[in-house]
């Protein structure tokens, strides 16, 4: 009885145990079950419905850029893709294999494709192919029915009207590469992370991408459990990116690409008050639209190997020696330095002494005695040898940063180069030696260390032509963050009285400047100016200038004995630099331009004619300039 007992009493104790274990657990329960349901509710009611809802992005539609009159430069166009839904094609390949034969897919595009359904989920679309052309659409639409799991979206692509004759300008849009990612050089923004957003990456396009982009907008998805979309529930569009009005001057543009067709080269033409870039060409050009969805290897190759670099914005980014355009600013240093009045004169036998060197003019037999006037009208090299050892190199090289060469302009577009203006100071950090007087000679009629993108000596010349006031290129009319039009970064800073200051904060005399002037008015119409052949003999439209030819390989003495050997004769890599600067009308100049061809030869034969053109044109199209020439050439 006892055990019995005993055996029982365990049983009871154990229950007890096992109950309260129960309840506590129970406990447990019923309070997680309280923490999750009331005390969290809200939370989790929020982390449900964000597995339910999907939130993406949405695209905004790009700014349009535009040029002066309002023409489209970059647009927005539709952009066909054709897509496939792998669940619905099956294990049946013939979808797949009907789409390479329609589009032509290349082996690498189907290897691609099949990775991306590997990769996916079964329901998830898949790129077959973007920029569908009508004749792509109409057949793929035409045999629906045969292509299961096919079908055509409708979006938006960046297209560049005008292709190569914009594209060093505006650049283009390419998708965001995983380097730049890492590197946040896009922001926080979350568009940047979705692989369809396409930002600029040269020109325009990159210089304002935050205003051309936008902001995003949103949809708001339900989903399944597995991610499948049930339906939309809400959408905002978000806000479409800024449209920009480019000072650009788009058949001003044009007839610059081609007046250089089938030569490397650049030209500028620019507003001389206010800076305002009507042409900034680069020839030859590429075809912007190419880069949208990924260029090519072909393509990509054949513009790399390319031996006129298509890719490069020579306008900005090409570094030319300036040769004898840059006699326009050793005659400014002499005047103004005191050393050299336009009365001085010298006598050109066709070479000069120093020491045992020789240095020779461009005319065999030489220019005879010649002022001032005469040396910038002729082009006489060995007047300006002359002038450049009175002068020195440091104030050579003052006077030519004064006119705004050796920096970069402070263009809105990216790439610019500073060029290079040497002085003592610069060859001994560079090069840890002296400066050697034939240095000096050299520089001043622009070759040697000397380096000038054609950008800057437009700028160059809108100093000299303009009393010496300060301006700012640019390719942005007016600013878009400001209702009135009015861009600051053009603001002209004008001088006062007798005296000009520039940039730099070197005084000109008004009076040296109008001397330059006019000595490059006689460079193009006097009888024996060596632009005089390009002259622009429309009345009260004539322009001024100055011709530069600049060597890229030494003539050796044994050539000079037997005869220089002319350009059309040599390589085209060994032919001289044509250059010409030049301003319209000379009465009062509104226009300047600067034009470089690359191993064209002479300036006053290929480049002085590219430059006539072109400010004859933009006066044609200026109405208050072409009144005026009307009036003039009306009978009386």
């Amino acid at each position: 009885m006892s055990r019995d007992f005993e055996r029982q009493r365990q049983f009871t104790r154990r229950a007890v145990i096992l109950g309260l274990g129960q309840a506590a657990l129970t406990t447990v329960l019923l309070g997680r079950l309280y923490f999750l349901q009331i005390a969290e509710k809200e939370k989790y009611e929020v982390l449900s419905e964000e597995n339910r809802i999907s939130l993406r992005l949405i695209i905004p539609p790009r700014g349009v850029i535009k040029d002066r009159y309002g023409i489209p430069l970059a647009e927005n166009r539709r952009n066909f893709r054709l897509q496939l839904i792998p669940e619905k094609v099956g294990s049946n390949n013939d979808t797949l294999t009907s789409l390479a034969k329609f589009l032509q897919l290349s082996d690498g595009e189907l290897a691609r494709i099949r990775s991306d359904i590997d990769k996916r989920k079964a329901f998830a679309p898949i790129l077959i192919h973007n920029n569908l052309d009508w004749e792509q659409v109409a057949e793929l639409e035409l045999n629906n029915l045969d292509l299961p799991g096919a079908n055509i979206e409708v979006g938006q692509t960046r297209h560049y009207p005008f292709e190569d004759v914009t594209a060093h300008v505006l650049g283009y849009v390419a998708p965001i590469s995983e380097t730049e990612l890492s590197k946040n050089v896009y922001g926080d923004d979350p568009l940047v992370r979705s692989p369809e957003l396409r930002v600029g990456k040269k020109g325009i396009e990159k210089n304002y991408e935050s205003l051309l982009r936008g902001s995003a907008g949103s949809s708001q998805l339900e989903v399944n459990a597995y991610g499948r979309i049930i339906r939309e529930l809400e959408t905002d569009d978000g806000k479409p990116g800024t449209s920009l009005t480019m000072t650009l001057d788009i058949e001003l543009q044009k007839m610059a690409m081609q007046l250089m067709h089938g030569q490397s080269g650049s030209a500028v033409v620019m507003n001389a008050d206010s800076g305002e870039i009507l042409v900034l060409a680069s020839a030859p050009g590429f075809d912007p639209n190419k880069f949208n969805n990924g260029i090519s290897v072909k393509d990509w190759e054949d513009l790399l190997s390319n031996a006129y670099t298509p890719l490069l914005n020579k306008a900005v980014s090409g570094l030319y020696a300036p040769g004898s355009t840059f006699k326009a600013v050793t005659a400014l240093a002499a005047l103004d330095s005191g050393l050299v009045d336009p009365n001085y004169h010298v006598y050109c036998d066709g070479q000069i002494d120093l020491g045992n060197a020789k240095f020779h003019c461009w005319k065999k037999g030489g220019h005879g005695t010649l002022d001032l006037t005469g040396a910038i009208r002729e082009s006489c090299d060995v007047y300006f040898y002359d002038v450049a050892q009175k002068l020195g190199i440091d104030r050579i090289a003052e006077t030519a940063r004064g006119v705004g060469l050796g920096a970069a302009t402070g263009i809105d577009i990216p790439g610019e180069k500073n060029g290079l203006i040497p002085d003592r100071r610069w060859k001994s950090q560079r090069f840890k030696a002296g400066w050697h007087k034939g240095e000096t000679l050299v520089a001043g009629i622009g070759q040697g260390y000397i380096l000038t993108t054609p950008l800057q000596l437009a700028t160059m010349t809108a100093h000299i032509v303009n009393g010496g006031r300060r301006i700012t290129p640019h390719l942005l009319l007016g600013d878009p963050n400001k209702d009135d039009g009015v861009d600051e970064a053009t603001d002209s800073a004008k001088g006062e009285g007798d005296v000009a200051d520039n940039s730099k904060g070197i005084k000109f005399s008004k009076k040296h400047l109008q001397f330059v002037v006019e000595a490059m008015n006689q460079v193009v119409n006097a009888p024996n100016g060596t632009a005089h052949g390009a002259r622009i003999s429309t009345p009260g439209m004539e322009m001024g200038g100055k011709t530069g030819t600049a060597q890229v390989r030494r003539i050796s003495m044994a050539e000079r004995a037997t005869g220089v050997i002319k350009n059309e004769n040599l390589p085209w890599k060994e032919r001289d630099h044509a250059l010409f600067i030049g301003f319209a009308p000379v009465d009062k100049p509104k226009y300047v331009a600067a034009v470089v061809i690359e191993h064209g030869g002479g300036g006053s034969a290929v480049a002085a004619p590219i430059a006539r053109d072109l400010l004859r044109e933009a006066q044609k199209r200026d109405p208050e300039l072409a009144a005026k020439a009307a009036a003039i050439a009306k009978p009386a």
